[in-house]
């Protein structure tokens, strides 16, 4: 039997297919599904859950129901004679004061947005010796507040103004300008002559301590700020932000310095303030720290020194020649501006010769 062999078939491989990639695994449904576009009351139900937020409306509606609720105590309270006398010295001087203040807050904020720091440089002279009485009377004629002044001082240093006439124009301006010699006028109306004794006395002293910084003082004690103030806003924007700041900021200090005028007038026991009144040296210091720590704006102080009915002219004039020198918001605010080290130094200095020169002054003048 004949056994036949067909040849095998030829095998051929079929060709590799390249290995498929991985199919990534499914996510999970929370992943998987489209964030849930957000809800706009989504801000409301945050704060909803993080508890009451207090702002200055919700404030001001508690701070008025509490007073409506307790109107009768209230009223009760000020038929009072003392309240009676309290309030009227305190209205008396925030309606005398609140018009200079306003006034004086505008065209603050006028100069210091609209006058370009480059006028001072090229208006003072080279000398430093002459450019320090120079840069002080330009307080007489450039209206100012001592908020104000600060960043002003600073604009001119900056400039390359020397620090000496810098400083002589920040204590100048605040204390000799118009607007605060008419406000002392009308706050002083028998007593012309504090007119002339306030700005001769603060012109004293700001040259005083321009020249002495001329003398003693070093560039390394001026930290200055990198950049203007208002930077990158309009000149419109920025013209009403400082005056926003100035008004609240003054206001406020206004507020305060009637509030404590009225409670000196009112609930302090005469025995006491003519006990202090009726030395000269305790008159002259504790009005003197009495400016410093009411930090009075200088379009008001004027008519809180004259509710002091006690006090003589020279203590009064102590309270206004240092009051628009050296006060608690004008330390912070040169401490912010200058650092640290110009303050603890400049304010120290500017308190002993502004109470010497309101002395002297006040020797030669009242």
């Amino acid at each position: 039997m004949a056994i036949t062999t067909e040849p095998a078939a030829p095998t051929t491989d079929p060709p590799q297919q390249p290995p498929a990639p991985a199919t990534p695994a499914a996510p999970a449904k929370e992943s998987s599904a489209a964030p849930a576009k957000e809800s706009p009351d989504a801000p409301a139900n945050a704060a909803a859950k993080d508890g009451w937020q207090l702002n200055s409306p919700l404030v001001l509606t508690m701070v008025l129901l509490l007073v409506v609720l307790a109107q009768g105590p209230i009223r009760q309270a000020l038929s009072a004679p003392v309240m009676q006398s309290w309030m009227t010295v305190f209205v008396a001087v925030v309606v005398q004061a609140l018009p200079f203040l306003v006034l004086g807050v505008l065209l603050s904020a006028a100069i210091a947005v609209f006058v370009p720091p480059t006028f001072f440089a090229r208006a003072l002279p080279n000398n430093p010796v002459l450019a320090v009485p120079v840069a002080g009377m330009a307080g007489a004629i450039l209206p100012g507040c001592e908020c104000a002044s600060v960043p002003v001082a600073g604009a001119l240093v900056r400039r390359g103004v020397t620090p000496a006439a810098a400083i002589a124009f920040l204590l100048s301006a605040p204390a000799i300008n118009p607007i605060v010699l008419t406000a002392t006028a009308v706050a002083f109306p028998r007593n012309p002559e504090m007119v002339l004794a306030r700005f001769a006395g603060s012109l004293l002293v700001a040259c005083a301590m321009g020249w002495l910084w001329q003398r003693i003082g070093r560039t390394d004690w001026l930290r200055l700020p990198a950049h203007e103030p208002h930077e990158g806003e309009t000149k419109g924007a920025a013209f009403w932000g400082s005056v926003r700041h100035d008004v609240m900021q003054a206001g406020g200090f206004l507020v305060l310095g009637a509030m404590s005028a009225a409670t000196l007038k009112a609930v302090a026991p005469a025995s006491w303030l003519r006990t202090a009144a009726d030395n000269p040296v305790v008159a002259i210091l504790a009005l003197s720290i009495l400016a410093v720590l009411l930090s009075i704006c200088s379009e008001a102080d004027a008519f809180v020194a004259a509710s002091l009915t006690q006090f003589s002219l020279t203590a009064k004039l102590a309270f206004l020649v240092v009051g628009p020198m050296i006060d608690l918001k004008l330390f912070a605010m040169q401490a912010g501006t200058f650092g640290r080290g110009f303050a603890l130094r400049f304010a120290p200095a500017t308190f002993v010769l502004a109470i010497a020169g309101a002395v002297v002054t006040g020797a030669v003048l009242l």
